[in-house]
């Protein structure tokens, strides 16, 4: 497999998203809609989502392509599948609070090995390069050219002095009462999948979700992640995280450093 390509791609087709994400972030019309599962959807997303697909579909015509907006892509049983969530975080985009993500993930044989996060808002952009390893690039973003970067790595977390992060729109009692499990000297809130890069780039020790997301959701922070140094497991049973499960839904999980501690539910 070409992984320089899938570097050079993922990241043109992130920024690109990103930069008609942002003009539709200005705009006095967002174009709001509702699904059927009560979620927000908006013009910026099925932009967002034709600009990524068209992309990938003429640069990878042979692998599997699974979307969030394009319901026809959810029906397949895969192992080896790139996965996009066009932007994710569309409550944070809705209320213009910044904190969303343009996310496309290269999963293999169920895991995400390759990935691009990337936050237009926060001029954040996180990916894996083609050897596997995490970094981040430091804007102004050209498509074209990759500028300076730096390889992000995972903290050697403190279990005395633990720094959560955990979801800004999802947050529930039961995440709460599993984070004060363990010694927390910083809980802080964040948006969309920024939160894997911030546990990827060791800003923070670990992000629990004990609500319901689904693989697109996940992937390319998963990816950074690992490429990072660190895991992502299922609440449960502490077992890692695989992909291609039916209908694309996730369970609940951990996502960490490997210093920290898990506590058993």
């Amino acid at each position: 497999m070409d992984f320089e390509r899938i570097e050079t791609e993922f990241r043109r087709l992130a920024l690109g998203a990103g930069a008609r994400i942002m003009e539709i972030y200005a705009a006095d019309d967002m174009g709001v809609e509702t699904k059927a599962d009560d979620s927000p959807v908006t013009r910026a997303d099925k932009a967002a989502d034709a600009y990524i697909a068209a992309g990938l579909r003429a640069a990878f015509p042979d692998i599997a392509l699974v979307t969030e907006e394009q319901a026809e892509t959810h029906g397949q049983t895969l192992e080896d599948f790139i996965i996009v969530d066009p932007l994710d975080g569309t409550k944070e985009f809705v209320q213009r609070r910044g904190d969303f993500t343009v996310n496309i993930a290269l999963v293999i044989q169920g895991r995400p090995i390759r990935g691009v996060v990337y936050a237009p808002a926060q001029h954040r952009l996180f990916y894996t390069r083609a050897d596997g390893v995490s970094v981040e690039e430091i804007g102004p973003f050209d498509q074209d050219k990759i500028g300076d970067r730096a390889v992000i790595s995972v903290a050697e977390s403190d279990n005395s002095a633990l720094r959560v992060v955990a979801s800004k729109s999802h947050r529930d009692a039961a995440t709460d009462a599993y984070i004060s499990a363990y010694d927390v000297a910083e809980l802080r809130s964040a948006g969309s999948s920024l939160k894997f890069c911030l546990v990827a780039s060791g800003e923070a020790d670990f992000y629990p979700r004990l609500g319901r997301t689904m693989e697109w959701d996940t992937a390319a922070g998963d990816a950074v992640l690992r490429g990072a140094g660190g895991r992502m497991v299922h609440f449960a049973n502490h077992r890692e995280f695989r992909y291609g499960k039916p209908g694309f839904e996730n369970g609940h999980f951990i996502a960490y450093a490997p210093k920290v501690e898990l506590i058993e539910p």
